[in-house]
């Protein structure tokens, strides 16, 4: 693969992952208010969902929820 179309395919799915990681924040500080570091501990966790699911499982599961199912320690 070139180096430059390579290069680009890259930084189009870091943009992504950057944008979907935005659009993940807003969605926690709408339903909780804050996003302290506990939340932001478990977004890359939650990132690793499809959309689908992980944006069910915002709107669905409570602050608490969110916590147990993806904190550290359910790793």
């Amino acid at each position: 693969m070139d180096i430059a179309l390579h290069s680009n395919l890259f930084t189009k799915e870091k943009g992504q992952q950057e944008g979907q990681r935005l659009v993940m924040e807003n969605l926690l500080r709408v339903r909780f208010g804050i996003v302290d570091a506990e939340l932001l501990g478990v977004v890359e966790a939650i990132l690793q969902l499809p959309p689908e699911e992980y944006s069910r499982l915002l709107l669905e599961l409570s602050r608490e929820e969110l916590l147990a199912w993806f904190g550290s320690g359910s790793n």
